[in-house]
């Protein structure tokens, strides 16, 4: 019913920046929130940063002050502004959509890495 893809993903020395963009397609007047994760190789999805309506984005730890979600409505795109980029910020980035059924609806992913 909704459907997502990411791109702006690539290859980018330490301390660059990339802005990778999530489209959505479908029945999005039906979506709550939006959320970026990444997952490297061997570890964990890690749940990255969300945005919604009515409140203020939050981030992880691991990104705040460096990352930066946003969304343009007319566009049904959000977007991930992401600086001063570190080697174990390499991983593949998600976004998901959390829907008012209660479903989850993930993209296909786009790969960022991050050289020394």
């Amino acid at each position: 019913q909704v459907r997502l893809v990411e791109s702006g993903g690539g290859l980018v020395q330490a301390g660059g920046s990339l802005r990778l963009s999530c489209a959505a397609s479908g029945s999005t007047f039906s979506i709550d929130a939006i959320g970026w994760y990444r997952q490297a190789p061997g570890k964990q999805r890690e749940l990255l940063t969300t945005i919604s309506s009515g409140g203020a984005p939050n981030y992880a730890d691991s990104v705040k002050g460096r990352f930066t979600i946003s969304r343009d409505n007319a566009k049904n795109t959000v977007y991930l502004q992401m600086n001063s980029l570190k080697p174990e910020d390499t991983a593949v980035y998600y976004c998901n959509a959390l829907v008012r059924s209660g479903s989850y609806y993930w993209g296909q992913g786009t790969q960022v890495t991050v050289s020394s």
